[in-house]
């Protein structure tokens, strides 16, 4: 999978030493770089932008998300809760199955709550009534499947075949609609606006019997609006068109946007070594602090990254899993210990992933503002983190 990123934009001009390593590091005025593009768009089109949680949810940047989107879009009750104690805005929850003793309380804190198939909403028909007759005010919404896959890589494809996500478009009766307010499909992943156009085209027939009852269409995330190539003229215009057929409420909810080209993972090489070509282990784990990279599998952008005929090396983490390898580098510094380097685009995604398999350290989370250049330190992840974690 071909990364759609990596402009090293302000950090090409950051000191990397100036933090500990591994650390993700986040540029605020970036993130309001995006956030003034996507709110450009909303303003424009007249629909509702949500920030999607799952793709980035460091909440100490919950103020700047806050003063230009319309809230966030959340995946189940702890996502619910973040959103509810830190983000402004609206909170719109779908989840590929609810537990019935979260259900009350994603009720609670959600303005629109999801569901992923109409036999999910039937045996939640007695919390979502004791929910309106308490004062909340939660919009229920139904997940559909599009059933058009456009993504490079099945497993990042909501339409792949056999698909747990979403409803299947042509099982889709009107029995099933009843008490449904609004539509969400979700089905692209860093995509431009071409398939959201060919997704629309194969939704519009089928859901617009409806049309005169859903307030609201939500058409999910996956739109890489803020990347430099994106055609936002012609997704305003199909966002008006949109709003005038179907006479609702249109929504999308994008997460990787948000932060795209946003945050950058800095690591130290720790050690080097020769196995049929150079190898270096450095403190940044594929496994641990970048599992898209084995996931997908894709190679992140190097900052600063040479592109001379030198000799690469063969970079991985240090846990013990032979796979963590996440690629090879020319690196713009000398390839010895103690070297400093970073991957760009790492902000979102990368962060929410990270885990400690082996006892691997979590990289610390800093945030930048490289209009200030104002450098704080928000979280640093200690052994009682770890041990924490286990019993």
């Amino acid at each position: 999978m071909q990364t759609q990123a990596g402009d090293p934009g302000a950090f090409a001009h950051f000191d990397l030493s100036r933090v500990d390593t591994p650390a993700f590091v986040v540029d605020a005025a970036k993130l309001r770089s995006n956030c003034q593009i996507l709110a450009d768009i909303r303003d424009e089109a007249g629909c509702k932008i949500f920030a999607a949680l799952k793709a980035f949810s460091m909440w100490s940047t919950a103020p700047i998300l806050g003063e230009y989107l319309d809230g966030v879009s959340t995946s189940g009750l702890w996502e619910a809760r973040l959103a509810s104690e830190f983000y402004d805005g609206e909170i719109a929850t779908y989840c590929a199955a609810y537990k019935p003793q979260d259900l009350e309380e994603v009720c609670r804190l959600s303005d629109h709550v999801i569901f992923n198939s109409p036999g999910q909403m039937k045996r939640a028909a007695l919390i979502l009534d004791h929910a309106a007759t308490t004062g909340g005010d939660v919009s229920v919404g139904l997940r559909i499947n599009p059933m058009i896959a456009t993504g490079e890589v099945p497993k990042y494809d909501p339409s792949a075949p056999g698909s747990r996500l979403g409803f299947p478009l042509d099982q889709l009766t009107q029995e099933h609609m009843e008490g449904v307010e609004g539509i969400h499909f979700h089905n692209l992943c860093e995509q431009t606006f071409e398939p959201l156009r060919q997704t629309w085209d194969r939704v519009f027939d089928a859901i617009e019997p409806y049309f005169g009852q859903l307030k609201w269409i939500n058409m999910g995330g996956g739109h890489h609006i803020t990347r430099a190539d994106y055609e936002r003229e012609e997704l305003v215009e199909f966002l008006k068109d949109a709003a005038e057929d179907t006479g609702a409420e249109i929504i999308l909810e994008p997460g990787e946007t948000v932060a795209l080209d946003a945050g950058i993972l800095v690591g130290t090489l720790l050690d080097t070594m020769f196995n049929e070509g150079p190898v270096g282990i450095t403190d940044i784990s594929a496994t641990c602090h970048m599992p898209d990279v084995l996931e997908a599998p894709y190679r992140p952008a190097m900052l600063g990254e040479l592109t001379d005929d030198s000799v690469p090396i063969r970079l991985g983490g240090p846990s013990c899993l032979a796979g963590d390898v996440i690629g090879e580098y020319r690196l713009p510094v000398p390839a010895e210990a103690g070297a400093r380097f970073a991957f760009l685009d790492q902000a979102h995604y990368s962060m929410v992933k990270t885990n400690t398999f082996n006892g691997v350290q979590l990289p610390s989370l800093w945030l930048w503002d490289s209009e200030t250049d104002a450098l704080e330190c928000v979280k640093r992840f200690e052994y009682e983190d770890f041990r924490d974690r286990l019993s």
